[in-house]
């Protein structure tokens, strides 16, 4: 088998055009991969500048009231992973800004998509285009030249009647065009490192990043190979390699997409919207002192500390409404959010089920998800930059509770040194070892598609094979 390989790419070096064509693809590879670095840090360095710039107007604040500030509120903005210029994924269409304020949980805005003045069907040039859709397709080109030149020259029948295994053969020739496609791989991620500062956590997520597109390269080489080794002619042979491929990449997608969003729907916009604005008026309300649970709370207080009057209380009873306010509408936006990032979560995990018919689609959720650009981990920052809303919230108000101010006293101030001690939103991207589970889905498919193809060639190779 050995022997094969080697001759293949003997031939495959004397073609000038696959010279061309090579040398073609790795300078489009460096191109895209140094141009998609350079963007990627600009707009890193965009996203750190405004938010220090955000975080010194804080650290900047005159002294005022607590609650106030609770309203001035603060950014949070949704850092790029290096990986980024290799696969943008989800980045390009959910926003990366988000407002931290008090009695609200904000959406997150400002995707790039919706400023921009087109939108490609592909998206923006990243290096993932290429080694998703084009290379494939070139492989394709060569598995079907392989052995449709072996069938014209009658060379196939000659290597039958001398004893070799038109298994073996097959195997062969689509590994010698499988190491193609992986060469290109490798060459796209070590360049990938050398224009980036690489850690343990990066390394870890190429590597699977070269295992995910590994096995999809091998699936892509291994049917081509078959189907033109087993269909009648050359013409039949590429027409369905290339429909398989079409609709693997672009009729699939689609189609399981829209059956997915039909399956587990979200709720429009303005129901949501609607929906939290009722369950949020049902509320404690902070600024209303007739509402009934205020009228609960304070009793519940002054029994607590002993008082008869909120004149009386040591503390600022109106920091404490705000803060159970907060705090019950942090379970309306629990109840409201957390539905449908279950939703989300749902649509995922379905559409991800659909890597065992389209190995394409295990392709892309991997790649994202392994880039750190998936709907995972933007979920995850989501939950994060919340996480601080409701800290920095609670620190505001339990400051207006407890700092020495009394009921009624909305002129009492906190000065610029408290909120200089105000912890700013850090956020640092999940490992992959925290993230791996959601992602054995779209592992498991491309192993089985690997096995389904390898199976077909040893065992169905000779039954089907046209002379």
């Amino acid at each position: 088998m050995i022997d094969i390989i080697i001759n293949e790419w003997r031939m495959f070096l004397r073609d000038k055009l696959f010279v061309f064509s090579t040398a073609f693809f790795i300078f489009s590879l460096f191109v895209v991969v140094f141009l998609g670095t350079i963007q990627n840090r600009k707009q890193q360095n965009y996203r750190n500048e405004a938010q220090e710039h955000v975080r010194n107007q804080w650290e900047s604040l005159e002294a005022m009231n607590p609650h106030s500030a609770a309203h001035y509120g603060s950014y949070a903005f949704k850092p790029l992973s290096i990986l980024n210029s290799m696969d943008s994924g989800v980045n390009d269409l959910t926003g990366n800004v988000i407002k931290l304020e008090g009695h609200v949980q904000n959406e997150i805005v400002y995707s790039e998509v919706s400023q921009a003045l087109s939108v490609s069907k592909f998206g923006k040039l990243k290096s993932s285009l290429i080694l998703q859709y084009v290379i494939p397709l070139f492989l394709i080109f060569l598995a079907y030249g392989t052995l449709s030149s072996e069938k014209e020259t009658q060379r196939i029948k000659l290597l039958v009647f001398q004893g070799v295994s038109i298994t073996k053969l097959t195997f062969a020739k689509s590994l010698s065009i499988w190491i193609y496609g992986f060469l290109l791989l490798l060459i796209t991620v070590v360049f990938q490192s050398l224009v980036n500062v690489i850690d343990r956590e990066l390394s870890f997520r190429l590597m699977f990043i070269i295992v995910s597109y590994g096995f999809y390269y091998y699936i892509i080489s291994s049917v081509a190979t078959y189907f033109s080794a087993t269909l009648k002619n050359n013409t039949s042979a590429l027409s369905s390699i290339l429909a398989i491929w079409i609709m693997w990449t672009i009729f699939l997608p689609k189609i399981w997409g829209n059956t997915v969003e039909k399956i587990h729907p979200l709720p429009s916009r303005q129901n949501f919207k609607s929906n939290m604005k009722e369950d949020r008026s049902k509320g404690i309300d902070g600024h209303n002192p007739r509402d009934e649970r205020r009228e609960d709370l304070k009793e519940k207080i002054l029994a607590e500390y002993g008082v008869d009057s909120l004149k009386n209380l040591p503390i600022n009873f109106d920091g404490i409404v705000m803060q159970k306010d907060e705090e019950y509408g942090d379970q309306v936006w629990d109840k409201h959010f957390g539905s449908n990032y279950k939703i989300l979560s749902k649509q995922k995990f379905l559409y991800q089920l659909s890597g065992f018919l389209n190995p394409f689609a295990s392709l892309q959720s991997a790649s994202m998800g392994f880039c750190g650009t998936d709907m995972i981990h933007h979920l995850d920052f989501l939950r994060k930059s919340e996480d601080y809303r409701r800290h920095l919230i609670k620190t505001l108000n339990d400051a207006h509770a407890y700092g020495g101010s009394k009921t009624g006293d909305w002129g009492w101030t906190v000065d610029n040194d408290f909120f200089k001690s105000v912890e700013g939103f850090k956020y640092v991207t999940p490992k992959i070892k925290e993230k791996i589970k959601y992602y054995f889905i779209d592992l498991s498919a491309l192993l089985f598609w690997g096995i389904f193809i390898t199976a077909l060639i040893r065992f169905r190779i000779n039954k089907n094979l046209v002379l």
